[in-house]
């Protein structure tokens, strides 16, 4: 087999920059140092004059590679294609993952697909030959769970345009899920720009036993983190019980951390990284990991004292740590399940009981590990003459997973107590799930091995509850069919009519004793010379759009806009773009917008979705359409946002649709990082309310003015003139991060008008 992945020299080139800048950090330093600050300062485009200051500095980076999923890597080619450049600048890959539905079973699914979705997947295949790319085709897998297998090494430096990119912190790399225009920008030869993010450590102590798996280290710390407690930080996993942890655990927990809003999540490089990548063909980079571990761990002062060194230190000793189930609707509503039958039973929580899917896998929890240790409940089951009692669905993460468990016989175990298993692709974790219920108007309860659980999520239904567990709790629930079961002390019964308890799951595997099988070979990589290559784009596409550079910003105030909406509570990228039937359209950025704002709350009236037109005077209009109105009349609009604004999938669309429907600015209580980052390079003004209460004095009838925006500079709040409908006024201070570069962005009216001028 032709190796694709890290080379032995491309990981060789990396530390030996590390090593050079790392020099010149710890000179200007003076400070040991932690494991996220050896890598992304080590990766400094210039480590002599950069700002050194966590949570307040911009840092410039050099990414050493990028990678797209289909959906973002349809508007990232298509921006590409804006600078004129005629190669990606760095290692760069496509994965189609995102388009495939899950609606019967893994190949006709796949086949349907190929045909449904094959104008994209020849677009994507061809400007991937074009510009330099490699072609991961549909099958492939899920982009993390084939980068983790092919690409991520200890040390390396990622950036992806998807929210769960930190997977590859399981083989220590610092890997960060960014919206289109970054990876746009990387990939075009600049460097990357991040805020220097804060210090979090979660210090980890003993080793896990029974039902206790790496899912339950991250489902704890969400609880103690929360969905915003890790914005602007660098969660780092360190202590003698982060080196009792397979790669593939690892990669479930650094992967489930942007449930936190960091930035990223990673272990420092040990054994287990070591026996992954050997078992993953990678034998030859073990030796220069081993030569540069000073450089992928923290220094040793810092393990020894972490309070001194992180902003906040989280102790778990996972010995002692039970199962944890968290859901519904968050991702951070935790407890050990020992104390969910009592919550269950709770009427005032609504939970229901009755399960009725449940679903492993994804790009979470797949692992070889993972499957081997629901494949071992599964056996127990059917030598009590037991199957699932609920639907049970298996997504494997990546082909290599699917082809090697076929083989060694746990697909066949889950296969034999009913389980369905589904194409290698993101599928109902994204929303891409044809259920055959129309589970609408019923409140009902799903059990997953995902990372998210926002209603609407999985099945397009808010009333369906998703709670989150580990592959084999889950598989334990299937057998169940009750949500109040708990397998460490709870019985089933089996076939004879005995009462029987599951043993916990023994020890699994890491990695495959026989190596992996690789599978289907979906792999295509780039020409040496694609420049003859035409991408063509039907101009009455409904798939594809050529996309125009933004017009840059005509110097004047922004002056008595409407206020097209102001959301309330939980504003998710998904709110504010809505996938599900619409990523179709993700290529159209036209037809797409049409859903912008459909699924959030909107305060004025509570509805989700629709508004009131100050223009014509209608209420109850979809929120897109009140865009299109005021822009069709040439007046720019703002929208207003509660807390934690923007937060969940790295959605660049959320700031795609706002832009060219004629937003002018957002103003929230709070952003999640990449949704901020995201406003400001398409152009947009992205504010904060100096005094989070003042967004209870937005009126659906105000107009608001920006003013003085000529003088606009880094760290100087904006001027918002408010003028309500009975004639009275008041003046706001809005607060904003732009630094004097991204103020650029908005004056040239996009981060990307940079290559035009």
């Amino acid at each position: 087999m032709v190796a694709i992945g890290s080379t032995p020299e491309m990981a060789a080139a990396v530390y030996a920059t590390m090593a050079r800048n790392l020099a010149v950090v710890r000179r200007r330093l003076g400070r040991p140092l932690t494991l996220a600050d050896k890598i992304l300062l080590g990766h400094l485009d210039d480590p002599e004059h950069q700002e050194l200051e966590p949570g307040k500095s911009y840092l410039l980076v050099r990414p050493d590679r990028v990678v797209f999923q289909d959906v973002l890597g349809q508007t990232g080619l298509l921006q590409f294609m804006q600078t004129r450049r005629e190669k990606v600048a760095v290692p760069a890959t496509i994965h189609c993952d995102h388009l495939i539905q899950a609606r019967v079973e893994g190949a006709s699914d796949l086949r349907e697909s190929l045909a449904e979705n094959k104008e994209v997947y020849d677009f994507l295949r061809s400007a991937a030959a074009k510009y330099g790319l490699g072609f991961w085709g549909p099958g492939a897998g899920i982009i993390h769970q084939v980068v983790l297998e092919q690409y991520a090494f200890p040390g390396e430096l990622i950036i992806g345009t998807d929210s769960h990119t930190p997977n590859a912190g399981g083989l220590g790399a610092c890997a960060v899920g960014v919206g289109g225009a970054d990876a746009v920008e990387v990939i075009a030869g600049l460097p990357w720009e991040v805020l220097y993010p804060k210090h979090i450590a979660v210090y980890l102590t003993g080793s896990m036993s029974g039902w206790t798996a790496p899912k339950d280290v991250i489902l704890y710390v969400a609880g103690q983190l929360t969905v915003s407690g890790g914005t602007n930080a660098i969660v780092e996993y360190i202590g003698p019980g982060a080196r009792t942890i397979s790669a593939t655990g690892k990669a479930t927990i650094t992967n489930m951390g942007a449930e936190l809003g960091a930035t990223t999540s990673m272990f420092p490089a040990d054994e287990h990284m070591a026996k992954y990548l050997r078992a993953t063909g990678k034998s030859d980079l073990v030796p220069l990991i081993q030569q540069n571990q000073h450089m992928l761990e923290p220094d040793k002062e810092v393990e020894a004292d972490p309070g001194k060194y992180y902003d906040r230190v989280i102790e778990l000793d996972l010995s002692r740590l039970e199962p944890y189930i968290v859901g519904p609707h968050s991702p951070d509503r935790a407890r050990p399940i020992s104390k969910l039958a009592a919550e269950v039973a709770d009427a005032k929580n609504g939970f229901i009981d009755e399960i009725s899917v449940a679903l492993i896998g994804s790009c979470t929890n797949s692992s070889y590990e993972d499957m081997s240790r629901a494949a071992e409940i599964a056996e127990q089951a059917k030598a009590h003459g037991l199957k699932a009692a609920a639907p049970f669905l298996v997504t494997p993460g990546s082909e290599q997973v699917r082809a090697t468990i076929e083989r060694d016989g746990q697909m066949q175990s889950l296969k034999d107590i009913n389980g369905t298993v589904l194409a290698n692709a993101c599928g109902p974790c994204i929303g891409q799930w044809r259920r055959s219920v129309a589970a609408d108007a019923v409140p009902n309860t799903i059990v997953t091995s995902y990372n998210r659980n926002f209603p609407r999520r999985n099945d397009g239904s808010p009333t369906t509850m998703n709670f989150i567990g580990s592959p084999e709790i889950v598989t334990a629930f299937a057998l169940a069919k009750r949500l109040s079961f708990n397998p460490l002390t709870d019985t089933l019964t089996g076939a004879d009519g005995k009462a029987f308890r599951l043993d916990p799951p023994r020890p699994a595997p890491e990695v495959p004793a026989r190596g992996f099988d690789p599978g289907l070979a979906t792999y295509v990589a780039p020409p040496e010379d694609g420049s003859g290559i035409k991408l063509e784009v039907a101009p009455n596409s409904e798939r594809l759009q050529l996309m125009e550079p933004w017009p840059a910003w005509d110097g004047k105030d922004f002056v008595e806009m409407p206020v097209l909406i102001k959301t309330q509570g939980k504003t998710t990228t998904d709110h504010i773009s809505p996938a599900g039937p619409w990523l179709r359209y993700r290529g159209h950025l036209d037809k797409f917008s049409d859903n912008m704002f459909m699924g959030a709350t909107n305060a004025f009236n509570g509805e989700a979705g629709t508004g009131f037109n100050v223009l014509t005077g209608e209420k109850g209009q979809p929120i897109g359409q009140i865009a299109r109105v005021y822009k069709a009349h040439g007046i720019r609009w703002v929208a207003v946002g509660d807390d934690n604004y923007g937060e969940g999938s790295s959605r660049e669309h959320a700031a795609l649709s706002p832009r060219l429907l004629g937003g002018a600015a957002v103003i929230a209580r709070s952003f999640a990082r990449i949704h901020e980052s995201n406003l400001k390079k398409q152009g947009l003004l992205a504010l904060t309310f100096q005094n989070p209460a003042d967004y209870d004095r937005i009126r659906a009838d105000d107009r608001i003015s920006l003013v003085g925006l000529q003088a606009m500079a880094p760290g100087q709040p904006v001027e918002c003139r408010i003028k309500h409908a009975d004639g009275t006024s008041e003046t706001l201070r809005l607060n904003h991060t732009f630094s004097a570069s991204q103020l650029e962005w908005f004056r040239k009216g996009s981060a990307l008008n940079l290559f035009h001028h």
